[in-house]
């Protein structure tokens, strides 16, 4: 090979090694909230337990409990027919 074709090879490998170094970081922005506490609701969503109120701990744990024991235990739903 010539050498004029060995240093274009040998650029073209450093610049494909150094453009991965401009790769942005990938965090989540805008409105996300992450210091709120989970009770505190998100205000009107058609997703929300009906009767459920935001600010109510109370409430929300005993949904968490409820949620946990009856519609995501795969060893009591197993058991019904």
């Amino acid at each position: 090979m010539t050498p004029r074709l060995l240093t274009l090879g040998a650029l073209l490998c450093a610049a494909f090694a150094l453009s991965a170094c401009g790769e942005r970081p990938q965090q989540l922005g805008g409105g996300i909230k992450s210091d709120q506490p989970a009770h505190q609701g998100v205000g009107q969503s058609p997703y929300a337990q009906p009767g459920w109120q935001a600010d109510d701990a109370n409430g929300w744990t005993q949904q968490l409990r409820a949620r946990a024991q009856y519609g995501q235990n795969e060893y009591s739903r197993a058991s019904q027919p």
